[in-house]
């Protein structure tokens, strides 16, 4: 005759149950966010430098088991300074030539490629994240500087972008100056903000505990930690000049992450004794994007950078004529006016991660 149960510890093994259900759950989550967040949509370039009047060569850039698609847009035909642009997540290297304008008027070389998984680079099958906007940024910055024009270099990123030109900064002592712009502090705040994006009637008591387990098990398929991604801890380490920038209507990614990626970086030089600087240029009615559309911000970059990475001109110079530069966004046809006037940044997106079909690949490692 089998033996019966006692009561009790029928009443434990539903209490383990019950206990579990949220965990699980927790956990299904974050493998249906992981599938659905991972893969950006991608936006081949719709236009080259040729279209703002920039002369430009197109390049590979070495990049692991792939290569990236790239263009080098010389200042002219003598050495000098360039900077490598990292665009942001779902954007394309055309995206970033108003940013290319404005350091070709201050007299400084540009390289810009499409981050893996974004523009004409072929889909991922793995997700993506800081990781890898960290390692092609670094991978940009190596062949700018393999090039005979350039004598040194600089790092400027938008958005995710801005995530990885600090994480190759970081790791990465060549690199004399970094701009990043509109870039989310840590992981963990990036994935709570889009479950605000997409409206999830989630209590902060739920939200935290439910991002922290999310990202971890967003990253670990590509064997990446939260912390070797975090661009908080990345400040930190680079030793190089850095300017902060963000707009004050930032709905995508608040300024609040631009006041704790400055205090990471200058608790971390008071440290280490550092004299590099720390500045800050906070653009009032700025959004996610387009922040070059303000004078204040073609000046201040253009002089920031000619500063720290010399060149032809003296920075006062620099400045006025990277002020003078008409950027502005440019329109494709893939995206009428209208939606981009609604879509700040590809972040946006991300908050729609419950919302569409999955990118990426349906069934991953888990």
């Amino acid at each position: 005759m089998p033996a019966l149960r006692r009561p009790g510890a029928r009443r434990v093994g539903l209490a383990a149950a019950v206990a579990a259900a949220p965990v699980a759950l927790a956990y299904r989550f974050a493998l249906i966010y992981r599938v659905r967040a991972g893969y950006p949509r991608q936006h081949p370039p719709q236009f080259t430098p040729s279209h703002v009047g920039l002369a430009y060569e197109s390049l590979e850039i070495p990049a692991g088991d792939t290569t990236l698609p790239g263009w080098f847009i010389p200042a002219g035909p003598d050495p000098g300074p360039g900077v490598a642009i990292v665009h942001g997540w779902e954007s394309a290297r055309d995206r970033m030539l108003p940013h290319a304008q404005v350091l070709h008027a201050a007299g400084l070389h540009v390289l810009v490629a499409d981050i893996r998984g974004h523009g004409a680079n072929p889909p991922e099958t793995l997700p993506i994240s800081g990781g890898e906007f960290g390692a092609d940024a670094g991978r940009t910055f190596d062949v700018l500087l393999s090039r005979p024009e350039v004598t040194r270099g600089g790092l400027v990123g938008h958005s995710m972008g801005g995530v990885g030109a600090l994480l190759a900064a970081a790791a990465d002592p060549r690199v004399h100056a970094v701009v990043s712009v509109s870039a989310p502090a840590d992981p963990y705040r990036l994935t709570r903000q889009t479950f605000r994006l997409a409206q999830l009637p989630l209590p902060d008591l739920v939200a935290y505990p439910l991002a922290w387990l999310t990202t971890r098990v967003y990253v670990r398929p590509r064997g990446h930690t939260v912390e070797d991604i975090d661009a908080s801890r990345a400040v930190a380490r680079v030793a190089a000049p850095l300017l902060l920038v963000h707009g004050t209507d930032d709905t995508v990614v608040p300024i609040e992450h631009q006041q704790r990626l400055a205090q990471a970086a200058e608790r971390s030089r008071l440290v280490a004794s550092r004299s590099a600087p720390v500045e800050l240029l906070t653009i009032h009615g700025g959004r996610h994007s387009w922040l070059y559309e303000f004078p204040e911000y073609r000046r201040t970059v253009a002089a920031f950078l000619v500063r720290h990475l010399g060149g032809p001109l003296d920075p006062r110079d620099a400045a006025a004529r990277a002020e003078a530069v008409p950027a502005t966004r440019l329109i494709d046809a893939t995206r009428p006016a209208a939606a981009l006037a609604n879509e700040p940044g590809g972040f946006r997106s991300l908050g729609a991660v419950l919302r569409r079909r999955p990118a990426g690949p349906t069934h991953e490692p888990k």
